[in-house]
This record gives C-alpha cells, structure tokens and sequence, in this order.
C-alpha cells in the first residue's frame, strides 16, 4: 500500500446511510454518462446494496464530498470469507487527490476484513469501464493491475424477428414460482459457475441478499429440465432497468453442455421480453470465459456495448483484524 495520502483541504468524507441512496445513484448516473454515454444506475441497485446484511455502512462505505457536493462514493464488501475483497470507487473527473484518499480509507479497510477472515493477504477487486473518470496511471501506480476484460453486450429486440423459439425434444421451461425451484436454481447456478473467474460460493440465504430476493420477479427466472439429466440450464432475467431488460445469469451444467440448450434459453430470453414490448436487452460476459459464451452471444446477434476491466491489488494483512 502507499503511503497515506492527507484528505485535500475542503473536502470531507463519511459514512452513506440508507438516505443517501439517491445522492449515490444520481452520482453514479453522471459518472455513467461520462464513461458509456448515458445513465445506467437504477435506484433499486444501491438500495439493495445498502441493505445487505454482509455490508456494515459505517466501516464499509465512504461519501466524498467537497461543500455540499457529493463527488466521490465508495462501497467494500467480502463475499469470499476470505482473502477476496470486493470495492466499488467512484470518483467525478479532475478529482484525483480526493479520489487517491478514498482508495487510502478503502485499500486499510480491505486488510483489514481480509486479517479479520484469517487470511495472509488481501487480493482486492475493482470494476472499472475502460474509459474510467478514474486516473488509471495514478492506480498503476499503487500497484493495481488490471486482470480480467468482461463486456456487457446487448441486442435490439422485435416481437416480428424475436418469437419465442420453438420447444425442443426433451426439454421443459418452468418459471422458479415454487420455493423449491428457487432453491434448485440456487443449487444449479453454483455448480455450473464453479469454474468460472472469480466464482464465489453463496448460500441459499447470501443468494437471496445478493439479487434482493424480496423485490425478484421470479415469473423472471426459468429452469430448464432435460429429459435424462433433470434441471440442467437456468436463464436469471430481470426487467427492472430503464435502459434494457437484463440477463443475470445463463447457466448449464456441464453434463448438458453441446446440446443446444444456452441457445435455446438465450432466445426464449429474447421473445419473452419482446413480446412484453422491451427493444433491446444485454447482458454481461467474461471475454475469457471457459465455456465459450462469448460466441454464443455473438451468434445470437449480441454486440459490445462497453466494457469493463476487472482490476486487482493484492496487499499483505498484519494482526487480527477487526470485523
């Protein structure tokens, strides 16, 4: 870690609490402009952040402000239980010394829950697009590295070129509208993401934290059973944001892998929200994903609509730690 650097005369910081939520979301909406051209952060999004049971505002959030100007936000949370850390930064443009401050408060706080989870190191995560408001020299120069490249991809939709695609032999749809088809799909996505970059195992209970299992549209969310090898594939969809309908998460067991199946919830994604009169929907993808979903999105007519680096700091952690 640097050296600490000294918060900028006139600026303050402090904790966020469930009422700055709409201060932090009309920040992030700006720095979205900025960075991919148009506002991308819906109010539900932070909300929902805030009140996970695993994020303590008071240790894990920060608000920059310079007067009465919100300018910069920051959020850690710990998925892993251990040395994975995870932080959101963000910082409006010509800012850098508030912004290096914040990264000092957040990069301590990162050891600090790593130490507390009994691990020797940090290894702390942070998603930038690649055109961040964020000075990326002045992160290179702390040690960040970028390590991974995901792109959200998106497609336009019609309800004339997206019909909902025909059934297939030995398969089956079924929303998750039954609390077991819930826990099915819970069980389902964490056995076929295992191998993916930065997987992290989830319960039942931190899934349903994570993507805010009391506000989900579970009509949203289908399973598809295949004859022979029973739930194999799960599309997680949602049709809250203003910009397009949303895929979470396509996921098939390897078992099932080669037999279509991804096409096939891909495209009943598609007509289903064309027929609900969306225009365009997205979804986001690792570029080195290890089951090739690129190409699949790519042969289904999805294009780039930004990118996003994945950049990583690995710091050591002394002591105990606190929680």
């Amino acid at each position: 870690m640097t050296a600490p650097t000294a918060l900028p005369c006139g600026l303050r910081v402090r904790p966020a609490t469930p009422d700055d939520a709409a201060a932090v979301c009309a920040l992030l909406n700006e720095i979205d402009i900025l960075e991919i051209g148009r506002p991308d952060t819906e109010l539900a999004e932070i909300q929902t952040d805030f009140k996970h049971p695993e994020v303590d505002l008071e240790r894990d959030s920060w608000l920059l402000f310079d007067g009465a100007r919100l300018i910069g936000y920051g959020l850690l949370w710990d998925d892993s239980g251990g040395e994975r850390i995870d932080i959101d930064h963000y910082i409006v443009p010509g800012r850098l010394p508030g912004a290096l401050h914040l990264l000092d408060l957040m990069e301590t706080r990162a050891a600090e829950r790593a130490a507390a989870n009994g691990a020797p190191r940090a290894v702390v995560h942070l998603h930038l697009t690649l055109a961040p408001t964020m000075d990326l020299p002045a992160l290179r120069a702390r040690g960040w590295q970028p390590v991974r490249r995901y792109n959200v991809m998106a497609r336009r939709l019609s309800p004339s070129s997206d019909p909902l695609p025909p059934s297939r032999p030995g398969v089956s749809l079924r929303p998750c509208l039954e609390e077991a088809d819930r826990r099915r799909a819970h069980a389902l996505l964490q056995e076929a993401m295992t191998e993916h970059f930065d997987f992290q195992y989830r319960t039942y209970t931190q899934w349903l934290d994570d993507i805010d299992g009391e506000r989900v549209d579970w009509s949203l969310i289908w399973l598809a059973h295949v004859d022979g090898l029973g739930d194999a594939g799960l599309l997680r969809s949602h049709n809250d944001r203003a910009s397009m309908a949303w895929i979470g998460n396509l996921a098939v067991l390897r078992q099932a892998r080669g037999r279509g199946l991804g096409s096939h919830l891909l495209r009943y994604g598609f007509g289903h929200y064309a027929a609900l009169g969306r225009d365009r929907i997205g979804l986001g993808v690792d570029t080195d994903n290890t089951s090739n979903a690129l190409a699949l999105y790519e042969r289904h007519g999805m294009t780039p609509d930004f990118g996003v680096d994945t950049w990583e700091l690995i710091l050591p952690v002394t002591g105990g730690g606190t929680t």
